[in-house]
């Protein structure tokens, strides 16, 4: 017996099987494409990404510090060599005023610090003792006087006599010894009526010397005597005035080689702190010898002090120009950095890095430098924030103070 397929069956496998696959193949491809798309957007998405963390890690990543430095500017200029030692202001003359005649004060004529001239009157003492004294020796003189006139009117009458034989010659001799004798009187006399009138004029008591008075030792209605140690006030003279200071012995061959060629050497007085200068003068002399127990030499300056600067025993710094450097390259002294090696500064580049130069210093005054080698005019080099810097560091100028002059 026969059994017979369904035609369905039989058609699925030789016929409709074709069909089959062709729809499954149509039905895959667009399941690939879809992959194939978000494999594509997951890698854009992924260089997208990418791009932008690089782009934030470089934005985060920080620029160069620069340093904040401040800047001179060197220059070409003089610089004075000095000579710089303490000092004290001195009178030229300082007197102690005191009475030559003994009597009461009765009068002063000055204000304490007064400035007062030779000659002025300062004080009075009672000179009617003293005009006593001057009539008494005037009327002792003329009664001498009058007694050398009788005395010579008798010598010459003795003189007729003895030609005439009428008096022996011992008379004669004794006259004329008498006439000496009043003569001789005649001449203390004066000398008692010039000694009354010097005391009359020491009652008046006068300024020796122009300058400033101190203070008053002694009030009026006090007794004043000759032998006063204390004396009535003192006068100093003020106006010139001189500083006495000293230098090191080692430091006085270059003064003194400057001295014998005659030149006026110029002296500053500066305060203590070397901050303020108070007066220029000039150098006056040089001590003979040098202490030895200081090793130091005197030398002794003059200042006019028209503008009353100085005052006497004020304490000063002295500075003695000896010599100076010509057109050298200054810098500033704060510039300078030492170490165990070399002397150098930091040079502010064009491009607005710094740079390690090494200098030769020829002098240091003050905030000034000469420098021999290493820098040149018109380079900057830094005087304040040296210690932030190394050598290529970047740079921003805070300021340029440029050159000061020496002094």
């Amino acid at each position: 017996m026969m059994v017979e397929r369904p035609a369905s069956l039989s058609e699925g496998r030789e016929g409709p099987a074709p069909e089959f696959s062709a729809n499954a193949e149509n039905v895959g491809r667009p399941r690939r494409w879809w992959l194939l798309a978000l494999i594509a957007v997951g890698v854009v998405v992924l260089v997208v990404v990418t791009r932008v963390a690089l782009g934030r890690s470089k934005a985060a990543k920080p620029a160069p510090h620069a340093v904040p430095v401040v800047g001179a500017t060197a220059r070409t200029g003089d610089l004075g060599v000095y000579q710089t030692g303490l000092g004290t202001v001195t009178p030229i003359q300082a007197v102690t005023v005191r009475s030559r005649v003994d009597g009461e004060l009765i009068s002063v004529n000055y204000r304490e610090g007064q400035i007062v001239r030779a000659g002025d009157l300062l004080a009075q003492i009672d000179p009617r003792p003293f005009e006593v004294q001057l009539r008494q020796a005037e009327g002792q003189l003329a009664k001498d006087e009058a007694a050398l006139k009788n005395a010579k009117v008798d010598l010459e009458r003795y003189k007729v006599l003895i030609e005439q034989d009428s008096i022996p010659r011992q008379q004669l001799d004794t006259q004329v010894a008498t006439v000496d004798q009043s003569e001789a009187a005649v001449k203390s006399d004066q000398a008692q009526v010039e000694s009354a009138k010097l005391n009359l004029t020491y009652s008046r008591i006068t300024a020796p010397i122009a300058g400033v008075v101190g203070l008053r030792q002694v009030d009026p209605g006090n007794m004043v005597h000759a032998s006063d140690a204390n004396g009535l006030v003192v006068i100093a003279q003020v106006q010139p005035i001189s500083v006495i200071f000293t230098i090191p012995a080692d430091h006085l061959q270059p003064v003194l080689q400057q001295v014998r060629t005659g030149r006026t050497l110029a002296v500053e007085a500066w305060d203590r702190d070397l901050q303020h200068k108070l007066a220029t003068g000039s150098l006056l002399a040089v001590d003979n010898q040098i202490d030895p127990t200081t090793g130091t030499v005197r030398l002794k300056a003059l200042f006019p002090n028209e503008d009353s600067a100085l005052y006497p025993n004020q304490f000063v710094n002295a500075r003695l120009l000896v010599d100076t450097l010509r057109e050298t390259v200054l810098i500033p002294t704060a510039a300078l950095q030492r170490s165990p090696q070399s002397t150098y500064v930091y040079i502010v580049k064009p491009d607005s890095t710094a740079d390690i130069r090494n200098v030769e210093v020829a002098l240091t005054e003050g905030e000034n430098t000469a420098v021999r080698k290493g820098v040149t005019p018109g380079e900057v080099v830094v005087v304040d924030g040296v210690d932030k810097l190394q050598p290529g560091s970047l740079v921003v100028p805070a300021g340029d103070k440029g050159g000061r002059k020496p002094g």
